[in-house]
């Protein structure tokens, strides 16, 4: 354990009925309470403690903190065995001793009522019975003899105490115990009355959240805006943060604060109040009505009495002086139109202002994430071709929020700031390449062409594992040795006749027209689409058997393993919902190590195998190819021969001269042959067999 500070990571502060869990850490700065909701830091310096206490809870113990000045704080979520330490450890740091606090245990309801700063404590029998912050009182009122205690509603409790009676009889009691009691009430409690003047008062103010114009007015503890139909009573105690954010349009500013609990109209609650100025007002001068000794004393000099410049301002400079809060503006981030993206949530358009601590969205709905809730960062697509892709905030609690249609020339000025700030982006892509890998932004110079991350990123995987296609090259079909060009027309006529016809072209020539027109014709009737899936279909192989399958994917993997355990958390699911539900589990796995090394194991197992696959089936080939070699080359030579034996005779004649064959008999009625004729035929038919054999030969 650290000598210097002390830390409880399950601790739990009670709030207006209710444990809101945290950090609980004492150190040299005294306690420290990291609110994780909220984001809010609680600092009590020991200075300001008046007495600690350990007290005992339902089934738990806990620490009770009085301060000299302000509100009881306590906190649950300790054990008995934590007594000693942190006993020892006030009493070394802070000079302090821990208490135990006894309590009555009697239940009576009859007891004396007596305050303690701003705490109400009643006692039974000079014993504890119960301890009442006055922060949480909204309200106080008096009858006869009787005094009502009203609460703050708090949305977050299941059971919440709203109202309280105390009965204070007046019978031999010195002066009016009743008023004595209303008045301690009133100076203590949280309560928000309009008493006296505002120190600061804006007319017409326009508000975005919610919609209307209001009459707004600073008072030294609560803001009010009163408009026509509605009033809200802001109390400073309840604003978390407050943002000053420039419009792009550079003659706007967005006046925003983060509110809990938020105001409510109804059964509506508003989170953020978003109010609008406009930079080309003429600038305004407040004096501020607090005497110079409250402003020194009170405010510790965050307040000026006299103020002036534009509207947004002052009343910025006012509120962080009463608040206490620092003021948030835009960080360092500069796209392409200032300090904002243009973008939309779900059908409202707004802007996203990526700042040094987190994301704001601007206004419908005001949405505000800090770094330390995001669990992961995703680049998407809008869908379809447009220009632009979306931006997707994953948080540790399970929620996603996407921003769709930011331009795309905002891509890698985001994708380098939200790297700057160390956010996980989720698909940086393959991680056998390396996480410090970014995501390859480089957008093509051709406008029409999108870069798509996501896609990438399924690209990648599939080149992973796809090593061996269903589909292989065709090598009994070799069209070029052929050396003809009705072969690439797939002619069963290769070695046909080339003689023209009577205008000129060859036969070959004319069926490739033939076929080209005929192709046409049944591209019109069914569609060109349709006749590349037909042949695409006749020509596809079937897939080898002995082929190694493919390796499975980590998420696979990892749904293999959990599909039994998903049937069994929720009986009767049907088999498109168990991968609904899976898919919405694997994204609340954070650590998908496990199962992205299994999936590594499997695809070097897959490469292994494919490589003494793919030795085997050369092997095989070479053999049946050596086999064939020789019967193919006699065939083909004896092909070649047959194509040079029917070539037709070199000569031509006209089509009307009467040609005798060399064939022809001669008879004896045949009085124009004679003996000369008979010698040449015999000679000419002797030089044609000469001339046949020497080309067999060859």
């Amino acid at each position: 354990m650290n000598l210097d500070s002390i830390e409880f990571s399950n601790a739990s502060q009670e709030v207006t009925g209710s444990l809101v869990s945290g950090k609980l850490s004492f150190n040299n700065r005294g306690l420290v309470f990291r609110n994780p909701g909220t984001g809010k830091n609680l600092v009590v310096a020991p200075t300001d403690w008046e007495d600690v206490f350990w007290i005992r809870i339902a089934g738990a113990f806990g620490l009770k903190f009085f301060l000299k000045s302000g509100p009881m704080h306590q906190f649950a979520g300790f054990k008995e065995t934590d007594f000693e330490p942190i006993s020892k450890f006030f009493r070394n740091s802070y000079q302090i001793d821990l208490k135990e606090e006894d309590k009555s245990l009697k239940g009576w309801n009859w007891g004396s009522v007596k305050f303690r700063g701003k705490v109400l404590e009643f006692n039974v029998e000079r014993q504890v019975g119960f301890h009442l912050p006055l922060n949480y009182v909204s309200q106080c009122t008096t009858g006869k003899n009787e005094a009502v205690l009203e609460f703050h509603a708090h949305e977050d409790a299941s059971v919440a105490l709203m109202e309280m009676r105390f009965y204070i009889p007046q019978e031999g009691a010195e002066g009016d115990p009743l008023e004595s009691f209303h008045q301690n009430v009133l100076d203590k409690a949280d309560i928000v009355q309009a008493t006296g003047e505002a120190l600061m008062s804006l007319h017409e103010v326009p508000s975005l959240t919610p919609r209307g114009r209001y009459e707004l007015k600073v008072y030294p503890t609560f803001l009010q805006l009163h408009g026509k139909t509605f009033d809200y009573k802001i109390t400073y105690s309840s604003i978390l943060r407050i943002f000053i954010l420039p419009h792009p349009d550079s003659r706007q500013m967005f006046f925003v604060l983060s509110l809990d609990p938020p105001i409510k109209q109804g059964q509506t609650r508003y989170p953020f109040l978003i109010l609008n100025f406009k930079k080309e007002e003429d600038s305004i001068e407040v004096d501020l009505e607090i005497p110079e000794k409250e402003l020194k004393e009170k405010y510790d000099g965050r307040l000026e009495k006299h103020l002036s410049g534009q509207t947004y301002e002052v009343l910025g400079r006012v509120l962080k002086g009463l608040v206490n809060r620092k003021i948030t503006v835009p960080g360092a981030f500069k796209g392409t139109t200032g300090s904002s993206l243009s973008c939309s949530y779900k059908a409202a358009v707004g802007f996203l202002y990526p700042l040094d601590r987190g994301f704001v969205f601007v206004h419908k709905p005001a949405i505000h994430v800090r770094f330390d809730e995001i669990s992961a960062v995703n680049f998407a697509r809008s869908g379809g071709n447009t220009r632009s892709f979306d931006f997707e905030l994953e948080t540790k609690n399970g929620q996603t929020h996407t921003f769709n249609g930011l331009g795309k020339e905002e891509y890698s000025k985001l994708f380098d700031y939200v790297t700057e700030k160390g956010l996980r982006v989720k698909n940086r892509g393959d991680k056998d390449e390396g996480a410090s890998r970014k995501i390859d932004m480089v957008l093509d110079s051709d406008e029409d062409e999108e870069h798509d991350a996501y896609m990438q990123k399924v690209k990648n995987e599939g080149r992973a594992r796809d090593d061996g296609d269903d589909e292989e090259d065709d090598e009994d079909f070799k069209p070029q040795e052929d050396n003809s060009d009705v072969a690439e027309e797939f002619d069963s006529d290769a070695g046909g006749s080339s003689e023209e016809d009577e205008d000129g072209e060859s036969k070959p020539k004319k069926e490739k027209e033939k076929k080209k027109k005929k192709a046409n014709r049944y591209d019109d009737e069914v569609g060109d689409g349709e006749r590349k899936k037909k042949r695409k279909k006749e020509g596809k192989k079937d897939k080898d058997p002995n082929m190694p399958k493919r390796p499975l994917s980590a998420y696979m993997i990892w749904l293999n393993e959990a599909r039994d355990k998903i049937k069994a958390d929720f009986p009767g699911i049907s088999v498109v919902d168990i991968s609904k539900k899976a898919g919405e589990l694997w994204k609340q796995v954070t650590d998908h190590k496990k199962w992205d090394d299994k999936a590594a194991e499997a695809k070097k197992e897959y490469d292994i195998k494919m490589r003494e696959y793919e030795k085997k089936r050369r092997d095989e080939d070479n053999d049946e190819d050596d086999e064939g070699a020789s019967s193919s080359k006699q065939s083909k030579k004896s092909s070649q021969a047959s194509k040079k034996s029917s070539k037709p005779s070199s000569s031509t004649s006209s089509p009307n001269k009467m040609v005798k064959s060399d064939e022809f008999v001669a008879t004896d009625d045949d009085t124009s042959s004679s003996d000369d004729d008979k010698a040449a035929r015999s000679k000419k038919r002797a030089k044609s067999s000469e001339e046949s054999e020497v080309e067999l030969s060859d």
